[in-house]
C-alpha cells in the first residue's frame, strides 16, 4: 500500500493495518528462520518497508496533533 493510500485511512484503520503488517512480517521471519525456505525472499524486505511506511504515517499524525496543541 502506498503512503498516499495510508494517509487516507482513519486512525483505527491505520492501527489495524500496522498490526496486520507486523503479523505478516513476523510470520515471514519465522518461516525464514525455521524452514530456511521462502519462495520469495524479497517479501521480507517488502513487509519491512510496509511496516515502516505505516509507522511513518502514524508518526506524522502524532506530530501534527502536537503542533496543533502548541
Amino acid at each position: 500500500m502506498r503512503a498516499a493510500d495510508l494517509r487516507g485511512l482513519s486512525d483505527v484503520e491505520l492501527t489495524e493495518h500496522i498490526v496486520t503488517a507486523r503479523r505478516e512480517l513476523f510470520g515471514l521471519r519465522s518461516q525464514h528462520h525455521v524452514n530456511r525456505a521462502l519462495d520469495n525472499t524479497a517479501s521480507l524486505s517488502q513487509a519491512r518497508r510496509e511496516v515502516a511506511r505505516a509507522l511513518t504515517v502514524a508518526r506524522e499524525r502524532t506530530l501534527e496533533i502536537e503542533n496543533e496543541n502548541g
